[in-house]
């Protein structure tokens, strides 16, 4: 039963990372859109693409070597953030531009109050 809530917890985050290119994408998006030019679409799937490998298998293989990983658990996280991730990126085809912008800033705001007021 618990391999369904890991699931559940990796497809909400793949949701969300497949729709809003989260993660780097909060240093990365901005800066592609502002500095670089790119649209919100562009910049979130550009944004995908640079973490694919170079950051999270390095990373992963250092915390799995000083006993930080729970692979069992992470196996089964990573299936429901596959699935979400890609369910994300087909639902971002159907908002335009600007809404994606807004959501995209609604969600930063929202943390940084958070993050700010109740931590």
């Amino acid at each position: 039963m618990q391999s369904v809530s890991y699931i559940i917890v990796g497809l909400l985050a793949g949701i969300f990372s497949g729709f809003l290119g989260l993660g780097g994408g909060i240093i990365i998006v901005p800066a592609l859109i502002y500095l670089f030019g790119l649209t919100q679409h562009q910049a979130q799937g550009t944004s995908l693409a640079i973490m694919v490998l170079p950051i999270t298998l390095l990373a992963a293989l250092r915390y799995h070597h000083s006993g930080n990983v729970k692979l069992a658990m992470a196996l089964f996280i990573a299936l429901g953030f596959m699935i979400g991730g890609l369910c994300g990126a087909h639902l971002v085809d159907y908002i335009s531009d600007t809404l994606l912008k807004k959501i995209f800033g609604a969600v930063l705001f929202v943390a940084a109050m958070r993050m700010i007021f109740f931590s």
